[in-house]
């Protein structure tokens, strides 16, 4: 039983990086493919087109930080803490990374018929990325209670 609960514990360091890196893959994915189209479409201002799908790259620099401070050595006292955090933090910075690619795409996908609105489009990515900070600075907070 104990290795189980070993192995949940490293499971649980690692998971933050894991699905915050998978989530900005597919967050950028998603935002690099409206940007492509975006391209096709308009004669300039592909600079910003680009730097926006590049958003979501964040959440793996999240999981990153969040993995390096719940590696320590895992005992069967401090396991169940540093799973839970690294599973729950990791998902939330998951959903994040997607959801703020799509929100990017939209702004993508808007700002090539109106121009004028690329910084008013780019609100609801900036809130997706708060909730991605209120996950990371919580799991930061929480992880220091571990032993």
């Amino acid at each position: 039983m104990n290795e189980l609960v070993l192995t949940l514990g490293w499971l649980g360091i690692y998971a933050p990086m894991a699905l915050g890196a998978a989530a900005s893959a597919i967050g950028c994915s998603i935002a690099g493919q409206a940007s492509i189209g975006a391209m096709t479409e308009t004669e300039g201002g592909y600079g910003r087109f680009i730097g926006v799908s590049a958003f979501p790259s964040t959440m793996v620099i999240y999981g990153i930080v969040i993995m390096f401070t719940l590696n320590r050595d895992v005992t069967p006292e401090n396991a169940g803490g540093l799973f839970g955090i690294g599973i729950l933090s990791g998902i939330a910075l998951m959903y994040c990374g997607i959801w703020q690619g799509r929100a990017c795409a939209a702004a993508i996908n808007a700002t090539k018929e109106k121009p004028e609105i690329f910084g008013l489009s780019l609100a609801p990515a900036a809130i997706i990325e708060g909730f991605g900070v209120f996950a990371f600075v919580f799991a930061l907070v929480i992880s220091a209670g571990i032993s």
